[in-house]
């Protein structure tokens, strides 16, 4: 069982996540901003992984923000990434913390999958 922190920032994409998380037997910690998941990130207990859209509209750099600011406070998280933008090589360089992408839209069964390649 591991601790996933979902930040997505629109609602019903959220809802999906955390309950295709949660049915996995994952512990979900969910977030629609950068305020919002540094809350859960500083708080205690240890959070294994974070799902993050890259696209989240209130901030310049989106996820990496997240995914930037979740590193330096848990450095061994791994990080699945989300975005509706197709992969190129400029999204991936910024990528940390291992580094998955799971393009949108996405099912169930390929999130299962996407979390279950993560977390092995």
């Amino acid at each position: 069982m591991a601790v996933i922190l979902i930040v997505e920032d629109e609602v019903f994409v959220r809802q999906a996540a955390e309950w295709t998380i949660g049915d996995l037997g994952h512990v979900t910690l969910v977030a629609s901003d950068l305020a919002g998941a540094l809350a859960h990130l500083a708080a205690p207990g240890a959070i294994t992984a974070l799902f993050v859209d890259i696209r989240l509209s209130a901030l310049s750099q989106g996820g990496y923000d997240v995914a930037n600011q979740a590193i330096l406070l848990h450095p061994a998280l791994k990080v699945l990434y989300t975005s509706g933008t197709p992969l190129d090589a400029a999204m991936t360089d910024q990528f940390v913390g291992g580094g998955q992408f799971l393009q949108k839209p996405y099912s169930a069964a390929q999130l299962e999958s996407s979390v279950g390649q993560l977390l092995h």
